[in-house]
């Protein structure tokens, strides 16, 4: 999930899928370059994912396309026969070449960064849970780099305006825009409180361990300001 990195049953959701006649089309996006994905194996007739998760250029993404669902996919840009009249318009070359060695770096890497990385979210999110009442969205199976925190009592939007130089969010940047409660939050069961008082911190390979242990410290103290207020 793009908020809380809980790794979905994708493999039983295929065959639940598939028992009703459906194709099943999975949004990698989050799990690309950070857990290995075999479309044969876990039976994905269409899995689609985006570049700059995994460090290749912004404005790029694919869309794998198993034999048996080829045909069912419309194109919703005319006018030419690229990409075997699925999307038409002139291909972007760097664009497709950089996220091809974006991908190959990621899967070459991946292990490298699952070792590096988790113990940094781990960190950041024990430290993070001294914080009164503080708790984690989601359950333990997640991906390495993401941990989604409830601060109970704090307005998220007005805490992330105060860190600045520290870059989190308080739900995905797909619904950026959305003032609403996070609905992944609220599935989860929490109110609209809680879901507003929740923010999701995703670490990548470039992050530091000074940089944890600040961020610890800030969040901290602007939390218990917030309190005190």
């Amino acid at each position: 999930n793009n908020e809380t990195g809980v790794i979905q049953h994708y493999r039983q959701i295929a065959e639940i899928v598939h028992d009703k006649g459906a194709l099943f089309l999975s949004d990698a996006t989050q799990a690309f370059g950070k857990q290995p994905i075999d479309v044969l194996e876990d039976e994905i007739d269409l899995l689609a994912f985006s570049g700059h998760k995994f460090y290749g250029p912004k404005g790029i993404g694919g869309l794998y396309i198993s034999s048996k669902a080829f045909a069912k996919p419309q194109s919703l840009i005319h006018g030419g026969s690229q990409q075997r009249n699925r999307r038409s318009g002139t291909v972007n070359v760097p664009g497709i070449v950089a996220m091809g060695k974006a991908s190959q770096i990621a899967r070459d890497e991946m292990e490298q960064d699952f070792k590096r990385i988790m113990p940094l979210r781990d960190r950041l999110e024990n430290g993070l849970l001294q914080i009164d009442g503080a708790f984690v969205n989601g359950g333990s199976d997640r991906l390495f780099n993401t941990t989604n925190i409830c601060f109970p009592g704090i307005d998220s939007a007005h805490l992330i305006l105060q860190l600045r130089s520290i870059a989190v969010s308080n739900g995905s940047a797909c619904t950026a825009i959305t003032p609403e409660p996070s609905h992944v939050l609220k599935a989860l069961g929490l109110s609209n409180s809680d879901a507003l008082a929740s923010i999701r911190f995703s670490l990548g390979k470039y992050n530091t361990h000074q940089e944890i242990e600040t961020t610890i410290k800030t969040v901290t103290k602007l939390v218990q300001k917030w309190r005190d207020a």
